[in-house]
């Protein structure tokens, strides 16, 4: 499902911090020459992680989104991915979690959404959607490689 508004228009109401005032900007400038189509593939690795992953994860990936006390288990903190594996960023073990369509049900339930299939649905759910829900992971994980912080015990030496 696609949205329409002006760019600028949202764009200058975010800026002024507020949500209601972006979502009245986005309702008032629809329609016209002037509007574009937006989807998930318009957006980038950051903007997919606040949309989808910060709520558990929180805004810095830190693992204490406000729904994460909620939750029966831990949430990690997505920061330290690369410490706890020594320094080894394991990209494509974070795209297939984050993917989740490939999960071994020996290996226990998933607390997280399936989000592979997800996106497969919201991009349309064809052949090409499969496409773009693959390159909305990757984006997902190009991000959460970039927020890596350096391992503190080595940097305290």
């Amino acid at each position: 499902m696609a949205l329409t508004f002006p760019v600028s228009s949202v764009r200058t109401a975010k800026a002024w911090g507020s949500p209601l005032v972006a979502a009245l900007a986005a309702c008032l400038c629809c329609g016209g020459a002037a509007a574009q189509t937006f989807t998930l593939a318009d957006l980038s690795g950051e903007e997919l992680f606040e949309r989808f992953c910060a709520a558990c994860h929180g805004p810095e990936g830190r693992g204490d989104g406000p729904v994460a006390r909620t939750l029966n288990v831990l949430v990690p903190d997505l920061t330290q991915i690369a410490t706890r594996r020594g320094g080894r960023f394991p990209a494509f073990e974070i795209r297939e979690t984050i993917d989740g369509r490939a999960l071994v049900t020996a290996h226990g339930t998933r607390t997280m959404p399936v989000w592979g299939y997800e996106f497969w649905v919201e991009q349309g759910g064809d052949v090409v959607a499969e496409r773009e829900a693959r390159s909305i992971v990757d984006r997902l994980v190009e991000y959460l490689e970039s927020i890596q912080e350096e391992d503190r015990s080595r940097t305290a030496r």
